[in-house]
């Protein structure tokens, strides 16, 4: 994974929506994903880009997937993924932010948020 962590924003209050999120741009990378991992801790992503559909295909745990466009404007928002789903193609969709399942409901996320990331 890139080794610069990212963080992200939500326009209507500025609320710190994710403080630790990892670039997945490669590649490997982005086939890779959160493979391995146990867990992803609250406040935690992955942003994988470029991506338009995403599955958990041999995970541990539930995320929640966040598309965006090239605008970073949600698109749409899979939630509480179990292993062995898929989501997607979300055909206007650029990127996706993987969390911590139920992260997108507890920050109020919704289609049409514009979101920013900032260093």
């Amino acid at each position: 994974m890139a080794t610069q962590l990212y963080k992200i924003v939500k326009d209507k209050n500025a609320e710190l929506i994710v403080d630790h999120l990892e670039q997945a741009t490669s590649l490997f990378e982005r086939g890779k994903g959160l493979l391995g991992r146990h867990d992803l801790e609250e406040k935690q992503g992955l942003w994988i880009k470029p991506c338009n559909n995403i599955h958990t295909f041999f995970m541990k745990f539930k995320i929640d997937c966040v598309f965006l466009d090239e605008r970073l404007v949600i698109q749409r928002i899979a939630s509480n993924m179990k292993p062995f789903r898929v989501a997607g193609p979300v055909w206007k969709a650029r990127s996706v932010i993987e969390l911590r399942a139920g992260t997108a409901e507890k920050a109020g996320l919704a289609v049409g948020d514009q979101l920013y990331v900032v260093s």
